[in-house]
């Protein structure tokens, strides 16, 4: 399971210009601010923008300015492996060290969407076990074998939420890295690129996408 909420899309507007720096072509440039208030690229821009993301990533420095920040809530199984990813990329995250015992577990805490049956009843005592320990942690002074209990026992399929900002160029990387990955979450996070403005134009490459 994982969630992506709240993108943000920013400086694709500035970026474009920058990208016609190197031969003084701003009288060519033909994007505008729709009715929301969404930059559309005009047929001059995207074409140059599409050029110059075929050429290379030394001809395509503009995508490093296109900036996006998003909420990923993710299991720990993926977060370590998204941590692969650590050029180009900020995350700040909920703390489990320090916040571990605040709520009571429950199974909409991890990622048990493709456990079998058994498993899950399996799944369901260890959930029962780690709310004993939570309990017993708030209840009788926070001891620290107790928060070791807690933070030892946790299964990777607990979800974690972060906030990430990355920038085109870095999800070029990432997309074609990961598009064809065993994990589900992979394919999520690889749909969401596509959906990012040009995405498939500037990130995946409309003949590729």
């Amino acid at each position: 399971m994982i969630k992506l909420e709240r993108t943000s899309v920013m400086n694709l507007e500035n970026a474009m210009r920058g990208a016609r720096n190197p031969m003084n072509s701003w009288n060519r440039m033909d994007s505008y601010y729709n009715e929301e208030h969404q930059y559309v690229l005009g047929p001059n821009d995207l074409d140059l923008a599409k050029r110059l993301r075929r050429a290379g990533s030394d001809h395509r420095k503009f995508l490093r300015q296109v900036f996006v920040s998003v909420d990923i809530t993710a299991p720990i199984y993926w977060w370590k492996e998204y941590d692969t990813y650590k050029v180009a990329t900020v995350a700040n995250s909920t703390s489990t060290m320090h916040k571990i015992h605040s709520k009571p577990f429950a199974r909409e805490d991890f990622s048990i969407d493709h456990m079998t049956e058994e498993t899950l009843a399996f799944m369901d005592q260890v959930i029962a076990k780690l709310e004993e320990i939570r309990l017993r942690y708030v209840e009788e002074g926070k001891q620290k074998e107790d928060w070791y209990d807690l933070i030892q026992l946790l299964p990777s399929s607990y979800n974690q939420m972060r906030t990430c900002s990355f920038n085109y160029e870095t999800l070029i990387n990432i997309y074609y890295a990961r598009r064809n990955h065993k994990l589900a979450e992979w394919h999520t996070f690889c749909d969401w690129i596509l959906s990012l403005p040009y995405g498939r134009e500037l990130i995946a490459g409309e003949e590729e996408a």
